[in-house]
């Protein structure tokens, strides 16, 4: 494995462990998304450079465009339950609340 390819997979984890193991935050669990998100953006580029074909060179855009869809939907959410709730702790959401 390449260095290049071992940082993008730890990054990706590191991201995704972040996410597993520290839910506390609404805004701490949104930038850990973001993160992997980044990695998947930046991985796929670069693939898509090596690969020198046009086809594949759309895929990273249709990628960032879901995640700013995704962080803009996120943020709308941290907004909503911040106002309702007064906090965006994790553990004061509940679903069956609204």
């Amino acid at each position: 494995m390449s260095p290049m390819y071992f940082s993008f997979t730890s990054a990706f984890i590191l991201g995704l462990m972040g996410l597993a193991f520290n839910r506390s935050h609404l805004l701490s669990a949104l930038l850990c998304l973001e993160g992997m998100m980044l990695t998947l953006f930046i991985a796929t580029a670069i693939w898509s450079m090596t690969l020198n074909s046009t086809s594949s060179s759309i895929i990273p855009m249709i990628l960032l465009t879901f995640s700013a869809c995704e962080a803009s939907a996120g943020l709308a959410i941290l907004v909503a339950a911040s106002r309702s709730h007064g906090s965006d702790k994790l553990q004061n959401l509940n679903l069956l609340q609204c």
